[in-house]
């Protein structure tokens, strides 16, 4: 395991490879360099919305999150950790965009006194999917801030964020950690080295992904599935095939997330109109349930695109693999599992096409997350765009 692992214990244990981040914001705990606004940015899986509860966590605590209590459950430690502290407010988001009317919430909220002793803390996760009106409300909640409240918020880049926010705010910037560094944190959870090594590579860098990678075989899977399309593309008909079975594997994995959540939220929205008791609808429960299923459509969809989007990032890495053997470039292989395939990737292609394939892949990723594309037609054209020359 590594020092910087070792060294984030208690409530930053969840900060993998960032020792740095942890030192500063252990030092505004103190008193040096603290704000009224900052914004965590680092690379998908970094710990960005970790860090800030983290962060949260210190400054409610009586012994600044350090005391001799605190890794085993100091009380304002444990509830800001649970999500369950009256003066923290998380705002996350399963939906496409963040609206106003979530910010509006929060700013009422900024500008009451914390009910504690200490700080109202609201932290915003997805800064970047902020819409326009949310961000002008955010604007004039952090331009006058109450004497007591802290904002926090979360996003990729700097640029994610509308230039008169950020310059408002502190900024920490996360680093993406080593293959080391995240194979020492997997270890330390119970898995085996080698089971951890993979992880640590395939996630390139992504705790969650990570996780999930060294605990669930389904998802390891999968992922075998996807890296393995670069070496099929060989015919029209196999990469039209390819782009249907990612695009459908992709929606039964999502799928399967939301449909246990859809329905606990339908028994919960049932529950709270009497209609199992009553055995009857209120002239209310109508507009309700039209509404929750509507953010249900839009959760789901925004799941899809995330379980497609990690989809495509798996296959940027087998193409980036390729490039690294035909130049020599130093360093483990992210797949180095299936090296024979990135060989034979290697050899068939050139580097400056394999380049181009990858820049084919981030063009498909934009056209679905940005101008709504549907997820089938941008795969196919991006099959068929990486498709292998004839030998």
């Amino acid at each position: 395991m590594t020092t910087s692992t070792v060294q984030a214990g208690g409530i930053w244990s969840t900060l993998v490879g960032q020792a740095p981040t942890i030192e500063a914001l252990r030092l505004a705990v103190g008193g040096q360099g603290m704000s009224h606004a900052w914004l965590f940015t680092g690379p998908p899986g970094s710990g960005r919305s970790n860090a800030a509860i983290a962060f949260a966590a210190a400054l409610q605590c009586p012994d600044a999150g350090v005391g001799p209590d605190c890794p085993d459950g100091c009380h304002a430690c444990h509830t800001v950790l649970a999500g369950s502290h009256a003066d923290v407010a998380v705002i996350r988001t399963q939906k496409l965009s963040i609206g106003v009317e979530e910010v509006r919430e929060l700013v009422r909220r900024a500008s009451l006194s914390p009910m504690g002793e200490r700080w109202q803390i609201l932290i915003v996760e997805d800064a970047d999917r902020l819409t326009e009106q949310a961000c002008n409300a955010l604007l004039k909640a952090i331009e006058e801030p109450g004497a007591r409240t802290i904002w926090m918020l979360c996003a990729p880049t700097v640029e994610d964020v509308l230039p008169t926010i950020r310059s408002r705010c502190r900024l920490v910037t996360l680093a993406t950690p080593t293959t080391e560094e995240v194979a020492g944190f997997l270890v330390g959870k119970g898995v085996g080295e080698s089971l951890a090594t993979y992880a640590a590579r395939a996630s390139q860098g992504h705790i969650g992904r990570a996780r999930a990678l060294a605990f669930d075989e389904a998802v390891r899977t999968r992922r075998q599935e996807v890296v393995a399309i670069p070496a099929r593309l060989t015919t029209l008909g196999r990469c039209m095939d390819a782009a249907s079975r990612l695009a459908s594997a992709a929606k039964e994995e999502a799928d399967v997330i939301t449909a246990e959540l859809d329905a606990r939220e339908k028994e919960d929205l049932d529950a709270s109109y009497g209609v199992v008791e009553r055995g009857r609808r209120p002239r209310e429960y109508g507009p309700a349930l039209s509404a929750l299923e509507k953010a249900q459509r839009t959760r789901a969809k925004r799941r899809h695109l995330d379980v497609v989007d990690r989809g495509l990032t798996d296959l940027v890495s087998v193409y980036r693999d390729a490039i690294a053997l035909a130049t020599g470039a130093p360093g483990a292989l992210v797949n180095e599992d299936i090296r024979d395939q990135v060989e034979q990737l290697a050899t068939d292609s050139t580097p400056e096409l394999n380049l181009r394939r990858i820049g084919w892949i981030f063009a498909a990723r934009e056209q679905m997350l940005e101008f709504n594309v549907p997820v089938a037609l941008a795969l196919e054209s991006m099959m068929v765009a990486c498709k292998l020359p004839q030998r």
